[in-house]
């Protein structure tokens, strides 16, 4: 049975767009979008880890809001629990430190990006509620 591991994401808007970020080469995913954010240690609360993790990844304090969803997914190296929260950006501008690219996108547009398979489910949602 392959390992759980918990992860969180952050669905940054800023000005109307959302921070999209690009998986590096040469590890799992490589090229793939993604929300930023990362692993949940051990003890640590969901929201906590986040706003570690933007802090690490991208240099910028946010503020998380509503859970987005939850989606497990079975990739070959370990089962991922993605748990992924509105997140408004209150300081800092993110720069990237892990990943290849960054776009700020509009909730319509999205799709229109390669995603890592767990972070479809909320990219769907969050297309199914823009006005």
């Amino acid at each position: 049975m392959a390992k759980q591991i918990n992860v969180v994401g952050a669905v940054i808007t800023s000005g109307g767009r959302i921070l999209c970020v690009q998986r590096g080469p040469g590890g799992a995913l490589a090229g793939m979008w993604e929300f930023p954010g990362g692993k949940v240690e051990p003890g640590e609360e969901p929201i906590d880890a986040l706003i570690r993790e933007i802090r690490e990844e991208l240099s910028c304090d946010i503020a998380a809001r509503a859970k987005v969803t939850t989606t497990v997914y079975p990739y070959e190296f370990a089962t991922i629990s993605l748990t992924t929260f509105h997140c408004d950006l209150l300081s800092g501008t993110p720069t990237l430190s892990e990943h290849t690219a960054m776009k700020w996108l509009p909730t319509g547009e999205l799709a229109q990006l390669d995603w890592a398979p767990a972070d479809i489910p909320a990219v769907d949602l969050l297309a199914s509620h823009q006005a």
